[in-house]
């Protein structure tokens, strides 16, 4: 979900680990990146091949840190072909605030009125899949800190 913190998040977590990290938005291939900043939100077939290179980076960096919108189940099982010992932190934030966070970033090609097809796309965590959700209006460290333990 764009806005709800994940590569500070991420970043801060690969720092307290000392290992890799990658946001995945530097991933995306120009084509979709041009299609966000243009305000059209990316279909299944634009973002299967960019998940397909996230993936690798992940089965390349067994102990990294990725920053990935992931909304759909579909996608962490796709994740989860390449990088089966994937765990993921899902940051839950309301739309509100979303909009909010997005509307006030600078140098961004996600504009804000994507985060509406976002949320209608977001399927959260199932109780089946190895992760867990957190708070992203909580602080940084807290944030964190939950992830560790």
């Amino acid at each position: 979900m764009s806005g709800c913190g994940k590569s500070t998040v991420g970043l801060a977590l690969a720092a307290r680990l000392a290992v890799p990290f990658v946001d995945a938005d530097d991933l995306h291939p120009a084509a979709n990146i041009a299609k966000m900043a243009a305000g059209h939100p990316l279909t299944d077939a634009d973002r299967l091949p960019w998940l397909d290179v996230v993936g690798t980076w992940l089965a390349e960096h067994d102990d990294g840190v990725a920053a990935c919108s992931a909304l759909r189940r579909a996608y962490r099982d796709r994740l989860r072909g390449s990088a089966p010992r994937a765990f993921f932190v899902m940051l839950a934030l309301g739309r509100d605030a979303a909009h909010a966070r997005v509307h006030g970033r600078r140098d961004h090609f996600m504009p804000a009125a994507l985060i509406d097809s976002q949320f209608a796309a977001l399927e959260p965590l199932g109780p089946d899949e190895q992760g867990m959700i957190v708070d992203a209006a909580l602080p940084l460290d807290v944030i964190v800190d939950q992830v560790l333990r």
